[in-house]
């Protein structure tokens, strides 16, 4: 709900929020004393008085707290506090959140059921605690400089405080691989995520250059391999039911009007019946309309948006995907924080957009099902894994190519595994994650690495390390999303979707990263996420008592754009401009022949690297507009 800032032992700094008004329109506020400045800007949701501005401040006038978020239940943790003889002026979570923390101090983390960055302070102390939700839902960076340290839910308000920012080239070749930065690191090494579920005890006035910030997790929520019991899969689907609603029930919190995505999937669908079933409201839905070319794996979401809007007799906003990417490009990835390669970004933007000009500061919408109950096509391919070992080496090797030869995802994906099916497991499905050979990364930065980086680079080691925490966890559906909890959730998928709601001063909700909801999901038989090639396998029951069969069945689609054909065609000319010789050699990270060389062969149809290509762009713009410092002119929403 809003944007925060702090800076640890920095000479007094004017408006440090102007790069995070977009995040908090509402209201601006700071605080300061001798060690540290602190300030938000806030985008008004809970108590939208001036009582809930903050920086807010104990009644003794000892603690301060700055937060970014909601606490959806704040309202038991404050009946607590009131028979703890606590007074509280406002109704705000943030004050909630501020006597919770006075009196549990970090005791109270793991109790928090919400999406949260904050900074809470004790002035007598000079002691300041940290930290970021369990999931990763909302954004926090934090920048080291000797003894000064800034905290920022963006790292663009980092930059006129950061005079050396150093490009990390192992980061520069994760985005490359991943299309994202997995776990805490980012395009500069000064710079670094503070990860999901982690809070830190800083003493500022005892920083020095030889500290480091040491972090620490409240709440780590990961499969064991013991899963619930239960009588009937009936009963697991009333379960499952009774915990959706219940999510979905405490995320309604809000004294501001709610908005809704619908894709037309099952994921968005499902809540906003769940919304309808428990509020019985005219509610406002919000989709794209989506008619891509079909090479790109994308269905025109539409029909089935409008079939579940009218099934739940729902309001529906269409907006067309007429999206201006040559114009937007510089402008999303200004706003994502981070050189992300993937269209999906600019429908939330979109849909943020609209909503905010219809009055809405809250959107709901369906991320994270895919992650918890395994919706992913790259878990679908566990099953052919099995059946690729009853295939000889040579069709391994030379006939499943020749067989394979679509442009289909899922045959791209089928192709990946039969050639590689003498790796370990791990390995295999570790690289459905991967996008170029960690080789042809290591040859587009070939000019810039020594041999020992060279060497060392493996990308899909990142996720095979990630196991060693989960090793009483045999079954490879739930190993995979803890993959996606860890990495492709937070670093990816929601780091896009705050950044483009809070783009235009909309918060967006994601009733299936509730906490009761991702326990249970840890707890769940795998059999009952993937049955068969069905994937979502409880989740879809549940819907069926919600939603039309043609909705719950329907093939998966992206929420995307054609990113292969505009990097062929549309975006051709940027490619030739931003990616010319001449231009990376100004960036100084790439070789230009290799860079060229995979431009060549995408074109062609020899490799699949659109994805890549565009990365290439996104790290362009990237360097340009934060290393470069070109925030003068901040683009426009």
């Amino acid at each position: 709900m809003c944007g925060i800032v702090a800076l640890l032992n920095y000479n007094y700094a004017e408006n440090f929020l102007t790069p995070l008004a977009h995040r908090g329109p509402d209201n601006q506020g700071f605080w300061r004393d001798s060690h540290i400045q602190m300030g938000e800007a806030r985008l008004a949701i809970q108590d939208v008085t001036d009582k809930g501005n903050q920086p807010m401040v104990s009644s003794d006038g000892r603690y301060i707290l700055i937060f970014n978020g909601e606490i959806y239940n704040h309202e038991k943790l404050r009946d607590e506090l009131k028979d703890l003889d606590y007074k509280f002026n406002s109704t705000s979570d943030t004050e909630t959140l501020l006597y919770a923390l006075c009196h549990w101090g970090k005791a109270v983390l793991p109790r928090l059921n919400g999406i949260f960055a904050f900074c809470f302070y004790d002035s007598q102390l000079n002691k300041l605690l940290v930290a970021r939700d369990s999931m990763g839902v909302k954004p926090l960076y934090y920048y080291t400089l000797g003894a000064s340290v800034i905290f920022s839910s963006e790292i663009k308000a980092m930059l006129p405080f950061a005079p050396e920012l150093t490009l990390d080239t192992m980061r520069i070749k994760d985005y490359l691989s991943f299309l994202y930065c997995p776990g805490a690191g980012t395009p500069v090494k000064e710079i670094e995520k503070v990860l999901p579920g982690d809070y830190s005890e800083i003493e500022v006035a005892k920083l020095s250059s030889f500290d480091k910030i040491q972090w620490n997790q409240f709440l780590k929520v990961k499969p064991t391999g013991k899963y619930r019991a239960f009588n009937t899969e009936a009963e697991a689907i009333d379960a499952l039911d009774e915990k959706l609603q219940a999510a979905v029930k405490r995320q309604l919190l809000s004294d501001v009007p709610i908005g809704y995505f619908l894709s037309g999937g099952l994921d968005s669908s499902l809540l906003v019946a769940m919304v309808k079933k428990l509020t019985n409201e005219k509610l406002t839905c919000f989709t794209i309309k989506t008619d891509f070319d079909v090479s790109e794996d994308f269905v025109n979401d539409l029909p089935y948006a409008k079939m579940v809007a009218n099934y739940l007799d729902v309001d529906l906003e269409v907006l067309e995907a007429d999206i201006d990417i040559v114009n937007n490009f510089d402008k999303m990835i200004w706003h994502l924080d981070e050189p992300q390669a993937d269209a999906a970004p600019l429908n939330v933007y979109a849909i943020s957009k609209r909503a905010r000009e219809l009055g809405f500061k809250v959107l709901i919408g369906g991320v994270g099902a895919d992650d918890l109950f395994s919706g992913y096509r790259r878990h679908q391919m566990i099953q052919f894994e099995k059946l690729s070992k009853l295939f000889p080496a040579i069709f391994h090797r030379v006939i499943s190519p020749k067989l394979l030869n679509g442009d289909k995802p899922l045959f791209r994906k089928i192709k990946k595994v039969l050639f590689e099916f003498d790796k370990p497991i791990e390995k295999r499905l570790a690289n459905y994650h991967i996008w170029l050979p960690a080789a042809r990364i290591n040859y587009l930065l070939s000019r810039q690495l020594d041999s020992k980086t060279f060497i060392e680079y493996k990308p899909s080691q990142i996720l095979i390390d990630k196991l060693d925490e989960i090793q009483n966890e045999k079954s490879w559906i739930n190993r995979m999303l803890y993959w996606e909890t860890n990495y492709f959730l937070p670093d990816h998928n929601l780091n896009y979707t705050d950044k483009m709601g809070m783009a235009h001063g909309v918060e967006i909700r994601v009733p299936y990263l509730d906490n009761e909801v991702v326990r249970f999901a840890n707890e769940l038989n795998p059999r009952l996420k993937v049955n068969g090639n069905t994937t979502k396998y409880i989740l879809r029951k549940v819907a069926e008592r919600y939603l039309p069969t043609e909705v719950i069945y329907r093939s998966k689609t992206g929420f995307g754009a054609p990113v292969r054909k505009w990097i062929k065609e549309d975006l051709d000319t940027m490619v030739k401009e931003r990616l010319h010789p001449v231009s990376l050699e100004k960036i100084g990270l790439f070789n230009p022949d290799e860079v060229w060389k995979l431009i060549h062969e995408n074109k062609k149809g020899k490799v699949d690297a659109s994805y890549p290509i565009w990365c290439l762009l996104a790290i362009e713009s990237w360097v340009r507009q934060f290393m470069n410092q070109e925030l003068a002119a901040i683009p426009t929403r």
